[in-house]
């Protein structure tokens, strides 16, 4: 078999200008959609050219499950301290929760910098330094890369914003259940994307929309995990508007048993959920079957709730 070599191309031969030409291109969902997968965040809604006081950031997002602000700054060359300044200005200009600074190459100054705010700043607030290339071989097309230089420890953050400093029972067993979860995902290929474990209870999956998504909630406590639909729109008009049909998504649902619809009047959340039984912190025996259970129910949420939205 005749095997290829990779080449590497001059970011400059693509994107000749940063502002003109390689934003515009972040700026596609598609494209967003390929740095989303390397950092396990799913950003969405982007916007480029933000105005921000006297200055003008390159691009904005959210993450789709809840919506926090993200700030990319974008640098087609070696990492410099103003493009480092810039980030920072514009992060505080807009209250954003996430930093993500891309550039072609990081300087070890910069990245011992970014871990040093990642260090330094609570749980609430996340910095990311990426290097971006791009690779051909022979005569293909070539192909952006992204990769991760100076990223969150997320296990440090959760002890340094913890009262006691010390990992509970249940915040240790989130974080290893996620992590044996996306390490099933990855290893089966289930085609969910996958997001970076946390010690919170809930894992969410995007529905290509900021105003719902699917998630997985585990309730230690009852001995369950929870599946659902989850809209935090206070107008409710996304939950009334599968309510509409219950009758048609129970039906093609009625594989996972009753479902619980609350649409919690007077609250701003409402959901539709299942509930998997045998759950428990303490017997990781049937843990690769949840896995799986959780995988089967969340694709099938997904693909019969789209439908009706």
């Amino acid at each position: 078999m005749k095997l290829g070599t990779i080449e590497r191309v001059s970011l400059r031969d693509i994107w000749k200008n940063e502002e003109r030409d390689f934003t515009p291109w972040l700026e596609k969902q598609e494209n967003l959609d390929m740095l989303s997968e390397q950092l396990g965040i799913s950003l969405i809604e982007p916007k480029r050219e933000v105005r921000i006081g006297s200055f003008e950031c390159d691009m904005t997002c959210k993450v789709e499950s809840d919506e926090r602000l993200v700030v990319i700054e974008n640098q087609l060359e070696d990492s410099n301290h103003d493009h480092l300044g810039k980030t920072i200005v514009y992060a505080s200009g807009i209250g954003a929760s996430i930093i993500i600074w891309i550039v072609k190459t990081a300087r070890s100054e910069h990245i011992s910098a970014i871990e040093w705010l990642n260090e330094h700043t609570d749980s609430d607030i996340s910095f990311f330094l990426i290097e971006l290339e791009a690779i051909k071989i022979g005569d293909s097309l070539p192909a952006p890369q992204f990769r991760i230089k100076a990223e969150p420890n997320d296990y440090a953050k959760t002890v340094k914003g913890s009262s006691d400093k010390e990992l509970t029972r249940s915040q240790a067993g989130r974080y290893d259940f996620w992590t044996k979860m996306n390490d099933y995902f990855k290893d089966n290929e289930v085609g969910l994307r996958t997001r970076r474990p946390t010690y919170d209870h809930w894992y969410d999956f995007a529905m290509g929309c900021s105003s719902y998504h699917i998630s997985v909630n585990l309730i230690d406590s009852d001995n369950k995990i929870r599946i659902l639909w989850y809209s935090g729109n206070p107008e409710k008009q996304h939950y009334d508007k599968l309510h509409k049909n219950k009758p048609e998504i129970e039906e093609q649902l009625s594989a996972f048993g009753a479902l619980e619809w609350d649409r919690k009047d007077g609250q701003k959340a409402s959901w539709i959920a299942t509930y998997i039984p045998n759950f428990s912190f303490d017997n990781t025996n049937n843990w690769e079957e949840h896995f799986k259970e959780i995988a089967v129910r969340v694709k099938k949420f997904q693909e019969v709730l789209k439908k009706y939205l």
